[in-house]
């Protein structure tokens, strides 16, 4: 049969993925179904006999009756295709050793709304052309809105690992009873020249994922995440797995990139910590990164986060005592409505607080980029392994948004650029 018979003979039929849906629970699985692509050339189609000597017509240009037989005369007459794209010398990658010999019980998460498809589908290609495609864990898509059908057939195209689609809990994502909307609704109008001070759907997202993350259904059964973003680039090789370096070494934190948050939007911050503290010693860590978020022994707080739109963290910890109760006490406190308090601070102060140094983990050699801000190694055996430049590292800490905090004076190895004369 023709490749033009055989498309004219299943025209119509339904060729998406399918799989199973469970929806209990806001959560939907699917599996791929065996099916089969007709791959039409990318390149340039020139059989001399139909269209003269070079001369050549794009398949792309051709009516599709014409360009299926098109593609059924070069398969019949063994006609050469002229492809450029694929004029390039390729070098094999090799494989890493002991890839599939063992995986932390891990995944990936994303909070994602489906206007943002692209920018989603673009991370994941970045995660698995990097990292993943070597070691296949799982993705977690989290939205406050369902996904469609379209949105998951779309994002499972990009990898073969198991992707799970959850759906974020109404009590999750809302006002609890002891906030008042009015008073809320007050603070983003006085905030509104604020970035992100005037959005209401920016808080609910920063209180979800300071503290509720974890204790989602599709997220009990992980004891570790990376969090990605739409749109996030990685821009080097990561030839370990990280998963296992956190579980190995006892790490429950892991970050790349560390900023100074904005004073207007966590006025409060700092003394709902400190009631924390004074409510809760026994839950603090003996050797903590105190000196990380202040540098008066705690008096008052210097700003300093880890960046939280990369970060790879223990969800045990999470899940833990320690973490819910200071989350609840800071959720009680009201500050995420009636101030603009991020996950990034929060997240930051509690491991600071409640983790051992040895606990939190710098991942220098990840090349990661977040608009608009870099990590680039730049010791030459990393940076033979990445594409980004170095150089931008020192413009973000001339712009005093990297690296705040002492984390050399911490035993958290600093800035990569500084090791390198």
């Amino acid at each position: 049969m023709t490749v033009a018979a055989y498309c004219r003979q299943n025209a119509g039929k339904d060729r998406s993925f399918s799989g199973v849906s469970d929806e209990t629970n806001g959560i939907r699985r699917g599996a791929r179904a065996s099916d089969i692509n007709v791959l039409m050339p990318q390149g340039s189609y020139s059989p001399e006999h139909k269209s003269g000597a070079g001369h050549q017509q794009s398949f792309e240009s051709m009516p599709e009756e014409s360009a299926l037989r098109a593609t059924d005369e070069v398969i019949e007459n063994n006609i050469p295709i002229s492809i450029p794209t694929l004029n390039a010398t390729f070098i094999p990658i090799p494989s890493l050793p002991n890839q599939q010999t063992r995986k932390a019980n891990a995944t990936f998460v994303m909070l994602v709304r489906e206007k943002d498809l692209h920018g989603a589908r673009s991370a994941v290609r970045q995660v698995e052309d990097r990292f993943n495609r070597h070691y296949q864990y799982p993705y977690v898509f989290l939205n406050d809105e369902p996904f469609t059908n379209g949105f998951m057939e779309s994002m499972r195209t990009m990898s073969k690992s198991e992707m799970i689609f959850g759906l974020i809990p109404k009590e999750h994502w809302g006002y609890p009873d002891w906030i008042s909307q009015e008073k809320a609704a007050e603070a983003r109008r006085t905030m509104r020249k604020i970035i992100y001070g005037s959005s209401e759907s920016y808080r609910h997202m920063c209180r979800y994922q300071s503290g509720f993350l974890v204790q989602h259904v599709a997220m009990l059964q992980f004891d570790y995440y990376w969090r990605i973003e739409p749109d996030v680039q990685y821009s080097c090789d990561i030839e370990f797995d990280p998963f296992l370096y956190m579980q190995d070494n006892n790490k429950k934190y892991g970050f790349t990139i560390s900023l100074y948050e904005y004073p207007e939007t966590i006025r409060s911050l700092w003394n709902a910590t400190k009631e924390f503290m004074a409510t809760f010693p026994h839950l603090l860590a003996k050797e903590s990164a105190l000196d990380f978020i202040s540098t008066d022994g705690g008096n008052t707080y210097n700003y300093c986060h880890f960046w939280t739109n990369f970060e790879i963290v223990d969800a045990r910890w999470m899940r833990g005592e320690a973490f819910q109760q200071y989350f609840q006490h800071l959720d009680r406190a009201g500050g995420f409505f009636y101030e603009r308090w991020g996950d990034a601070p929060v997240h930051s102060i509690a491991a600071a607080l409640l983790l051992s140094l040895d606990e939190i983990h710098f991942f220098r050699e990840i090349g990661y980029f977040h608009l608009p801000f870099h990590n680039c190694p730049a010791e030459p055996k990393l940076q033979a392994k990445c594409h980004c430049d170095p150089a931008l590292n020192a413009r973000d800490k001339a712009s005093r948004a990297k690296y705040c905090g002492n984390l050399g004076a911490l035993g958290l190895v600093g800035f990569a650029s500084e090791d390198e004369p």
